[in-house]
């Protein structure tokens, strides 16, 4: 932007020329000026038409305020110095906008509580007399006040610096006494590095004076070896050859044994098939029949009887017994319905729910391969805001009850979907569940024997 106002400037709406006399500025614009003057600009573009506009800023027209002030910021404050048509039109906004600024910078009495960047900014464009005053003093006052911003910077970068070379010394005392201690630990470990080093020496020489004395006895103790050994291998070669002798006595004993034998064998073999061949005739001849009784039928004894009431008392096992879980299971065509929550916040409550449907789900399908059972596992549904995703496993049938419907009442219709008579067991450790369904016909069983038979699988 060239900040500096010619006398007689030219500009013009479409671009044209023309003069205006007036103040020069003797500086540049200072830069807060600059900007306001600018934004102003930028602001009067919704007012003005795209023909009132300098043919250098039409381009920026279509543009939001923002980027308007950010790619035609240059171009607009060109315009401003050069074209005074154009800077008149945004003075008119401006006077539309604070017409109370505007008329006492015209009477030469700009407010003394205003903003000297407003009030220089308004100047420049609207040039009243003396305007070229008001945007040096508003130079002179953003100066003084970069001046204190940089002198406050100075202040708190100095006291920044003596704070850090404070942290810095006390960080090198403390570094310092941290390594005078290591030095001295340094300094002990070191004695006893050399305490240890003449204690391993003197063990090193006793060390090698027993190993001199160890090999002086090792080269006594092999000759004595070759000796015994040349001994040996004489005494070996004597056994060697009575074990010969041996050996040719036993084989000759052996083949004389092996004949006799045989002869005794074949008498033997002829003996015992004339007896067998003797005693078959002898059976047809009689025509023995089969024998039906059995020694151990000749003892006298009771012979039990049949299983009558008074001879068992029969009793039903109690509620709690993990024997009654199995005897329900080993039913045929047995159907089984799981109260899930009820069963998972009994044996694993500090789980997540999801992690407790997984749980039992894989407990109930192991349960379902060993004993055929049908499987339902029953969760409650009316609190869900959506589909829970589960692959139910193999064997085990999966349902949430619907919204505004309990899981109570959905095991009640699975209960009464049965047809009479057949064999349905509901586990749950809720006590009007178990009524219930117990009414329905069904067999209610506590939640613990469940989690006892799941354990044992």
């Amino acid at each position: 932007m060239a900040d500096r106002t010619a006398g007689p400037t030219s500009g013009g709406g479409d671009g044209g020329g023309g003069t205006e006399p007036g103040e020069a500025l003797e500086h540049p614009l200072p830069e807060q000026v600059r900007h306001r003057v600018v934004a102003a600009a930028g602001e009067a573009f919704g007012a003005l038409t795209l023909a009132e506009l300098p043919a250098p800023l039409r381009q920026y027209a279509r543009f939001t305020p923002s980027r308007r002030l950010k790619f035609g910021a240059t171009a607009i404050a060109a315009a401003l110095e050069s074209d005074a048509v154009f800077r008149q039109r945004v003075a008119a906004g401006l006077r539309t906008a604070q017409p109370e600024l505007a008329e006492a910078l015209e009477r030469g009495a700009p407010p003394p509580a205003a903003d000297p960047v407003e009030v220089a900014a308004a100047a420049y464009l609207l040039r009243p007399p003396g305007w070229t005053k008001l945007v040096a003093a508003a130079g002179e006052q953003a100066r003084r006040q970069q001046e204190r911003q940089e002198e406050e910077e100075r202040e708190r970068e100095l006291v920044r610096l003596r704070e850090e070379l404070a942290q810095l010394r006390a960080a090198a005392r403390d570094e310092a006494e941290r390594t005078r201690q290591e030095l001295d630990a340094a300094r002990r470990e070191n004695e006893g590095l050399h305490r240890r080093l003449r204690s391993a020496q003197s063990d090193v020489r006793r060390g090698e004076a027993a190993v001199r004395k160890l090999r002086a006895e090792l080269e006594a103790a092999r000759g004595e070896a070759a000796a015994a050994q040349s001994a040996a291998d004489s005494e070996l070669r004597r056994q060697r050859a009575r074990l010969a002798e041996a050996e040719a006595a036993l084989e000759a004993g052996r083949r004389a044994a092996r004949e006799g034998r045989s002869v005794a064998d074949m008498r033997l073999r002829l003996l015992l098939d004339t007896m067998l061949d003797a005693a078959q005739g002898l059976r047809r001849e009689l025509a023995l029949p089969p024998v039906e009784l059995r020694p151990a039928e000749t003892v006298d004894a009771v012979e039990p009887g049949g299983v009558t009431p008074h001879d068992v008392s029969l009793r039903a096992l109690a509620e709690d017994d993990p024997a009654l879980l199995d005897q329900l299971l080993a039913l045929p065509q047995t159907h089984v319905i799981v109260d899930g929550y009820n069963v998972t916040k009994t044996g694993y409550p500090t789980l997540p729910l999801e992690k407790q449907r997984l749980r039992l789900l894989g407990g109930l399908a192991v349960l379902a391969a060993q004993t055929g059972a049908e499987m339902t596992c029953v969760f409650d549904g009316a609190a869900l805001d959506a589909p829970v995703l589960l692959a139910p496993p193999r064997g085990v049938r999966v349902r949430f009850s619907k919204p505004g419907q309990t899981a109570d009442e959905l095991i009640r219709r699975l209960v009464r979907a049965e047809p009479p008579g057949r064999p349905v067991v509901v586990v749950s450790a809720d006590r009007e569940v178990a009524e219930g369904v117990a009414r329905a016909g069904a067999r209610p069983v506590a939640s613990t024997l469940l989690l006892k038979r799941l354990a044992r699988t």
